[in-house]
Order: C-alpha cells, then sequence, then structure tokens
C-alpha cells in the first residue's frame, strides 16, 4: 500500500502533462485554402451533360470573355446553361443553318452581364438584356417569369423553366436549361424597312398632270406622219395642176 500511494501520484501528475504535450503537437486546422480563379469551363465540365454548350463558348470565345470579366472586375455574370438533350432537341439542321456570326450571338444570348440570384430572376424588370446584339447593334432580351419558386424564360420563340442552380455564389451564377434559347431574330420574318423598300417611280416633270405632258410626245408623233401626209399630197396636186395646164396651151 506504501508503493501504491506514490505510483498513483505519479499518475495523475502525468495525465495532465500528456493532455498538455498531445495538445501541443496537434497541428491547428489549417485556414481554407483561397479558392482560384473562377472558370466557366471547369463547372460546367464538372457536371458532365454540357459538353455541346462548352464546344461553342469554346469556339466563339465567349467562355474566355466570362471567365476575364468575372474574375477581373466587379461585374457579376448570369449564365443559362443548355443540357446537351437540350441541344439534341432542336430541330434538325438548326446549328447548321446557322452562320458563324448567329452561332456566336445564339450564345451570348444564353449570358446575362449582371448576377442574378433564383429570387431575383422571378421579380426582375423585363425584357433582360443579353450579352448577344443583332448587326446594328440592337440588344437581344429575355423575359422571366416567376409563380411559386418556379421561373420560365423566354426568348421569344423558345419558353423553358430554369431547374437547377449549377453555381449560385456571385459573382457568377450558372443555371441549367433544357432547350436551347433559340433568338426570336433567328424565327421571326424581317420586317421590311423604309431602307429595304424601293424607291416609287418618279414621272420627269414630277406631278401625275405632268404624266400628259409626258405622254405628249407620243401623241406629237403620231401626228407629224399625217401632216407630212397632207403636205406631200398637197404638192403632188400643184404639180399635177401646172402639168395639166401646160399640156391644155
Amino acid at each position: 500500500m506504501a508503493h501504491q500511494k506514490p505510483l498513483s501520484l505519479i499518475l495523475l501528475s502525468i495525465i495532465p502533462l500528456f493532455f498538455i504535450l498531445t495538445q501541443a503537437q496537434s497541428p491547428t486546422a489549417p485556414a481554407p485554402a483561397p479558392s482560384g480563379p473562377i472558370d466557366i469551363f471547369a463547372i460546367l465540365n464538372k457536371e458532365g451533360q454540357y459538353n455541346t454548350f462548352i464546344k461553342f463558348l469554346n469556339q466563339s470565345q465567349v467562355g474566355n470573355q466570362i471567365n476575364n470579366q468575372v474574375n477581373n472586375s466587379n461585374q457579376g455574370m448570369t449564365v443559362l446553361a443548355p443540357s446537351d438533350n437540350a441541344f439534341n432537341n432542336l430541330p434538325s439542321g438548326t446549328l447548321n443553318q446557322l452562320n458563324d456570326q448567329q452561332k456566336v450571338q445564339l450564345i451570348l444570348n444564353h449570358v446575362i452581364p449582371k448576377f442574378y440570384t433564383f429570387d431575383d430572376l422571378q421579380t426582375v424588370s423585363n425584357p433582360v438584356r443579353t450579352q448577344a446584339t443583332g448587326p446594328k447593334g440592337e440588344p437581344f432580351g429575355l423575359n422571366f417569369t416567376g409563380n411559386n419558386n418556379q421561373v420560365n424564360v423566354s426568348s421569344g420563340s423558345v419558353v423553358t423553366n430554369i431547374y437547377n442552380a449549377i453555381r449560385k455564389d456571385p459573382p457568377l451564377a450558372v443555371y441549367q436549361l433544357d432547350k436551347v434559347l433559340v433568338p426570336s431574330e433567328f424565327t421571326d420574318p424581317k420586317a421590311p424597312s423604309s431602307d429595304d423598300a424601293p424607291a416609287p417611280a418618279k414621272a420627269k416633270n414630277g406631278t401625275s398632270g405632268d404624266k400628259t405632258t409626258a405622254d405628249g410626245p407620243s401623241t406629237a408623233s403620231s401626228t407629224k406622219p399625217n401632216d407630212a401626209k397632207r403636205i406631200s399630197g398637197g404638192i403632188l396636186g400643184l404639180i399635177c395642176g401646172v402639168f395639166l395646164m401646160g399640156t391644155l396651151s
């Protein structure tokens, strides 16, 4: 018993020391490493169903423009990303009928130069301008409608739901679409403008009253042969009369 008491005291003194040493040796939890630059290609690649959209983002350089803007400016962006199924469900030949400029416009029509949360899209003022513009610089726009936590988006020719937020943290929001937002400018026939209308035909003297005057030369020209016939007939009669008088005398 005499030996047990010192041993217990020793153990009691060692336990706190062991606890202190353990705490001192355990490393402090590292601070979270700063995330790298935002990369729209990496975001979409991670999801695995946006290969066609990624291809067009790359070919058109729109993806690089998105990355540059969200990483080097204070201006956020919103991307509406059609899935591969959305592209596969386009009418046959839709993409092949587009020229290179229209393909760029198509992709830019899915990019909004402002960050919008899902709640923002339910109450946003329409139309919402996209990055796409027409040949004369006119902006393309989308219309959003929200109801019971559901958001629909329309390009004018295509209407679809926004189902899933692939990324929702500023400065970049990315939402999934199940349809491609083909601009209505691609499908609606072009309305004739004043520039395209042919100029009205003008009379030489400018008025409808002058049409008679303009037609006058044809009338005058039709009477001149009659006058010539009368003159030539008179001369012939005169010659015949002179010849007859000479014969009688």
